[in-house]
């Protein structure tokens, strides 16, 4: 089992060897810009398929609401950055939130993260799958097998390590990069040496019948979609080289320019080639058709594509198990999420997400566009509350605070506006929210006032005498006379100062059970021996039982009572399958009596 880990996984890397791990600009821009240049895959699509619900004249509106998107970048871009610098170890809107607002707003922000990053790792992997399918159709149907598979990959890696996996995605991020930006560059040489003739659905400004604002609202929610991945860079400052805020800037800012110059080109090319939304083949797909025709490109395209959908999914592994750390210090979380693996990376937090995105593929059987909404109210809530908690930190600060608080302002603006169109316009679509988040706050409380009352009931206070005892009585469970149980009734007699060894008789085994009694009174005189019977097959209860008992009469003594619970190890992992679990079973319940020390003797196996 060691060595498969160790082949999957790879050596365990010291603690000094974390430095070694930080990223450069470059590096970080591949793992933690995945998500948000992935976006523009679909985030064209989401404004188109809802306008031609209507008509498909209406996708000019396309042009103004792709602005209005970019208006909102430019704001949030401004905001992270200076979230960056303001807090430079991480943690993004959950901590800004919780410092700013209170700790509410920031378990809020906090779990809507959590479940933002889920859905982020679910709508990427979902969006490279029907990027497959669309360049090999006869995949189509399969989309929920290729996305688990996805799933299970970017998790075996990220928990080889933050310098493996940024490794690793260099190729595909960088790839996408080139490609996309090669369609974009092509697309418009073309449209301006008339190559390209204009085969838009309607002009610009053309007199829809039916258009209405609350549609024009409902795409605009959509196409802000494109934005979510955009705070993954401030929760994870602490990965960066140093200086750690300033390279996180410049590599957000960096990201930002490439997204903005991707959505704007990619809308564009939409409108003017009079791409409508196909059920099984995706706007980017079919701009790529328009642009390269059926060549070599066109696969390229769609082989870039459906990579940097996959492994877009990589930005939720790596904000989650950040976000989930933060959450764990402050006592709102299993402190397993702060606890480094083998490669120094966050395991549990790693292991947790991609468990959560594979049950969120199979409940929405990997639909893109069933996963968007909700999606979305996940990152606009706390992109939200992110930038109102630092228009407070900028007004604690004092003078000029206005003149700092502008791009905040205006982002919190927007992002508030979102929020009430998804709630005005998709509530049928984004309703499961209103559930997890209350039973996430839940948890959440209930895991720190669990923390309080441990922390309370173990601190050791100067007045408290503490309780000495007059001896030990220890019950050794036996079954036959083997060397284990000889081994643990000769330890016993070490530690004990009365010894007793129970064995329990089922109403089968009478006679077997005389000719134990009589081989251990042989080789232990001394020590009492003690028959428990049952009329049933399984040995536990009674066990229990017998246990309380002994406990009972040794608390009337002031003595402690310490159960014994021999087992063999075989000497091989594999072999522990082969035989049951007994042993295994009795520690576990009897760890939850009061008053009883629970100790195992092993015995190894040599062949």
């Amino acid at each position: 089992m060691n060595y498969l880990k160790r082949l999957l996984v790879g050596r365990p890397l010291k603690s000094a060897e974390n430095d070694e791990q930080k990223l450069s600009r470059f590096a970080a821009l591949a793992l933690l810009s995945s998500d948000a240049l992935s976006s523009i895959a679909y985030g064209t699509e989401q404004i188109v398929v809802v306008l031609v619900t209507l008509s498909a004249a209406a996708i000019w509106y396309s042009l103004p609401i792709a602005a209005f998107v970019i208006i909102l970048l430019v704001s949030l871009t401004l905001s992270y950055r200076q979230i960056i610098h303001a807090y430079p170890h991480g943690g993004g809107a959950y901590v800004v939130s919780s410092e700013n607002l209170g700790k509410n707003a920031g378990l809020i922000a906090g779990g809507s993260l959590l479940v933002d990053y889920m859905l982020t790792v679910a709508v990427s992997v979902s969006a490279g799958a029907e990027a497959i399918t669309s360049a090999i159709p006869a995949l189509y149907g399969h989309q929920v097998a290729i996305s688990v598979v996805i799933v299970l990959v970017i998790m075996m890696m990220n928990l080889r390590g933050l310098r493996e996996s940024a490794s690793f995605l260099m190729v595909p991020v960088y790839t996408f990069v080139a490609v996309i930006s090669i369609l974009i560059l092509y697309g418009l040489f073309q449209i301006v040496t008339g190559a390209a003739p204009f085969h838009a659905t309607s002009a610009v400004g053309a007199a829809v019948p039916g258009i209405s604002i609350a549609l024009i609202l409902r795409a605009f929610s959509s196409g802000s979609s494109s934005l979510t991945g955009v705070e993954a860079i401030s929760n994870a400052v602490p990965f960066f080289k140093k200086p750690r805020a300033k390279n996180a800037a410049a590599t957000l800012a960096i990201m930002a320019t490439i997204l903005g110059f991707f959505f704007v080109g990619i809308t564009f090319l939409n409108y003017w080639y009079g791409i409508v939304p196909e059920t099984e083949v995706t706007v980017l797909a079919q701009i790529g058709k328009a642009v390269f025709g059926h060549g070599v490109m066109f696969y390229v395209l769609q082989f870039a594509t459906a990579l940097i959908l996959a492994v877009a999914a990589n930005t939720g592994f790596s904000a989650f198990p950040v976000l989930a750390y933060n959450l764990a210090k402050d006592k709102f979380m299993p402190h397993m999420y702060q606890d480094r693996g083998d490669r120094l990376g966050y395991s549990n937090g790693i292991m947790t997400l991609a468990a959560g995105s594979i049950i969120l593929l199979f409940i929405f059987h990997g639909s893109t566009e069933r996963l968007i909404p909700l999606y979305s109210i996940g990152v606009f809530i706390p992109f939200a509350l992110s930038q109102t908690g630092m228009v407070i930190h900028w007004r604690k600060l004092g003078k000029g605070w206005l003149g700092k608080s502008v791009a905040n302002i205006v982002g919190a603006l927007i992002s508030y506006a979102i929020i009430v169109i998804l709630f005005a316009f998709r509530l049928g679509d984004i309703w499961p929210f209103f559930i997890i988040m209350p039973v996430l706050l839940f948890i959440f409380y209930q895991i720190h006032h669990h923390y309080q009352n441990v922390a309370e009931q173990l601190r050791l206070e100067k007045d408290v005498a503490l309780h000495t005892y007059d001896g030990n009585t220890v019950i050794v469970l036996v079954g036959n006379v083997t060397r284990v149980n000889i081994g643990a009734l000769n330890y016993a007699q070490s530690i004990g100062d009365y010894v007793v060894a129970m064995h329990v008789s089922t109403d089968e085994d009478v006679d077997k059970e005389r000719e134990i009694e009589a081989e251990f009174k042989e080789k232990f005189p001394e020590v009492r021996f003690s028959v428990v019977h049952s009329s049933y097959r399984s040995i536990e209860n009674p066990i229990i039982r017998y246990v309380d008992l002994v406990s009972k009469n040794a608390r009337k003594h002031n003595y402690t009572t310490t159960v014994i619970v021999p087992q063999f190890v075989p000497r091989h992992g594999w072999q522990n399958i082969l035989h049951n679990q007994t042993s295994l079973r009795l520690r576990m319940r009897l760890s939850w009596r009061e008053n009883i020390v629970v100790g195992t003797y092993s015995y190894h196996l040599k062949k």
